[in-house]
């Protein structure tokens, strides 16, 4: 948590402070502006809430009141036609004939006895069955409540031939003119009522249907799909009023003269969301708008104070990419800027000095460095050379030994180079050569060796004493235990800006873990000091980019690569 925190305060301050200030004022708008956008879209949902409650709460209203006219009419046929079905049989006859007429809805008129049996039927010319399944239009055990229509659920008429019109039945019990109880039932097309509620429309996609007081929906608008199970309507035990539920909003208002109940329903994404969101999206943009003019305002202004800071700080970026040919011009600003400039322009000058001391320093250093390596190297080889000397005495050899002594000296000649570091390579490769020779003598011609040499390299510089320990190492290590005869091919080429050096030998061969560790011997390991040495001394000089690779293969040989830059007499500074 705490690596985080100093994390997080490492990013803020390198926060320039123009755009802090521009920051700064940027939030404070935005906040000023969400907050209000918020409080806004509340209010204006709120205020739209009740828009589409107060559209619903309309809309039920006038389907209740035309469904109440309506069926108030037909209470009022009702009470007719039971005034006139005790008439006698003519005067009846003529009533209902020209009722059928005159009101195209009223389908049948119909009575019963208590037992469910047709006593007459009044039609418009249809004919009754003789058998019929079932008869929807008769209601067993009708309730009387004073004021009540008993109004049956939408159905199918099944009593005439070829003839199945969709209707509602109101029935009523009265009594006959010898005092026996009857029912008394109109069949009225449910097609006006149902075609009125199709067209309401609450927004796009709300509605109106009916339903009774348990909730069972007695016509819905999408009644194809509630059959299906495709849809259904989750308002029970409804009471009047208004209620939102699950993203819908549900209007409720019942009928005074029978149990049917007006249910409206819209949709809150209609109503509200959508418009709430169409408002959003405009006040967003004016609040984009805002905001971008806030940021320029707020950049023009941030320029004003920030631009002296600016350039001081561009000025130490300079100081601190190139800092040896730095020039600084004073920054002009306020008073603290001024002083800012002034202190800096004395620690710039004081620093460039303090640079030129550290590089002479490490210049020492460096010429201190190589002397301790290239120390090194003169020891180690001549205690191996004068071995095979003294051995070449002792055996008896000394015209040999002469000439290997008379090769020692060249070979000292070529590695003092008046104290030089870097020689020609051709001095290089001739050192290289006396060392071959001397080394010959000792193993008694056990090896032989090849040189592929690119005479346009030859006058390059290399530093001294570079191709000797690597055949001083495949001498030793790679072919003194070998029972064929050795060889040793040194190569040199040229790459574009390189030199390549190859010193390859066909001796026992190297792991890999073994080519690593040659080179990353410590100086008092008795075995790859002069590997070591010569890559030391390479990166030293010319850098991390260039020195010694090793590739080996265990009973095949090694490879030893040395690259080093392409130098000419004068363009290195002689170390």
């Amino acid at each position: 948590m705490a690596d985080r925190i100093k994390e997080a305060v490492k990013r803020f301050q390198q926060i320039s402070l123009s755009s802090l200030f521009v920051i700064l004022v940027s939030v404070i708008v935005m906040i000023t502006s969400v907050v209000s956008l918020l409080i806004f879209v509340n209010l204006y949902r709120n205020d739209m809430e009740q828009n589409a409650i107060t559209t619903s709460e309309q809309a039920v209203v006038q389907v209740k009141n035309t469904v109440f006219n309506y069926t108030e009419d037909m209470n009022d046929i009702m009470q007719m036609i039971c005034a006139n079905i005790q008439k006698e049989e003519e005067e009846a006859n003529n009533f209902f004939s020209n009722l059928l007429k005159i009101r195209s809805d009223v389908v049948a008129v119909t009575s019963y006895d208590m037992n469910g049996k047709i006593l007459k039927c009044w039609t418009n010319g249809q004919k009754l069955k003789e058998n019929y399944i079932k008869n929807l239009s008769y209601v067993r055990d009708l309730p009387q409540e004073e004021g009540i229509l008993n109004i049956t659920k939408p159905h199918v008429e099944s009593l005439f031939v070829d003839y199945y019109p969709w209707v509602v039945t109101i029935s009523q019990n009265m009594q006959d003119a010898n005092g026996n109880t009857i029912q008394v039932a109109v069949d009225i097309s449910f097609y006006n009522i149902a075609d009125y509620v199709d067209d309401v429309g609450i927004g796009q996609h709300g509605y109106c249907y009916i339903a009774d007081d348990a909730g069972n929906i007695v016509y819905h608008p999408q009644q194809q799909l509630i059959y299906a199970s495709l849809k259904e309507e989750n308002q029970k035990n409804m009471e009047n009023g208004t209620y939102i539920k699950s993203n819908v909003i549900y209007t409720v208002n019942s009928l005074q003269n029978c149990d049917w109940h007006i249910v409206g329903v819209c949709y809150v994404d209609e109503m509200i969301t959508n418009k709430v969101e169409r408002v959003v999206s405009s006040l967003v943009v004016i609040l984009a708008i805002v905001l971008a003019g806030t940021v320029f305002l707020g950049s023009v202004f941030s320029d004003l104070f920030s631009k002296p800071v600016t350039s001081l700080v561009r000025a130490m970026g300079e100081f601190e990419g190139n800092s040896a040919e730095f020039v600084y011009h004073p920054v002009t600003g306020t008073k603290e800027i001024s002083a800012l400039s002034d202190s800096f322009e004395h620690m710039a000058v004081r620093i460039q000095k303090l640079m030129e001391e550290v590089r002479q320093e490490e210049i020492s250093l460096r010429k201190t460095e190589l002397k301790a390596l290239q120390a090194q190297i003169n020891p180690h080889f001549l205690y191996n050379t004068l071995d095979a000397i003294a051995w070449m005495c002792e055996a008896g050899r000394n015209e040999d030994a002469v000439e290997m002594v008379n090769a020692l000296a060249r070979l000292f000649r070529i590695s003092i180079s008046r104290g030089h570091e870097l020689i020609p390579i051709e001095k290089e490769l001739q050192h290289a050569q006396s060392y071959l020779h001397i080394q010959n003598f000792r193993y008694k011609n056990q090896f032989r060796y090849q040189f592929d040499v690119d005479e346009a390299c030859l006058s390059y510089y290399c530093n001294k004493i570079t191709l000797q320990p690597i055949i001083e190492n495949a001498i030793y290590h790679g072919m003194d235990r070998m029972v064929d005869e050795g060889m040793i091919r040194i190569s040199i080429h040229q790459s574009e800006d390189k030199i390549i050096f190859t010193v390859e030998d066909n001796g026992v061969g190297m792991t890999e873990e073994q080519c690593e560790e040659v080179l990353k011997k410590e100086r008092s390991d008795r075995a790859g000091i002069g590997i070591k040495n010569v890559n030391d001394r390479i990166k030293i000089y010319f850098g991390e980019e260039y020195g010694l690779t090793i590739k080996s293969e265990l009973d095949e040989g090694t490879c030893v690569t040395i690259m080093m830059p392409k130098v000419t007499e004068g363009s290195y500074e002689d170390k």
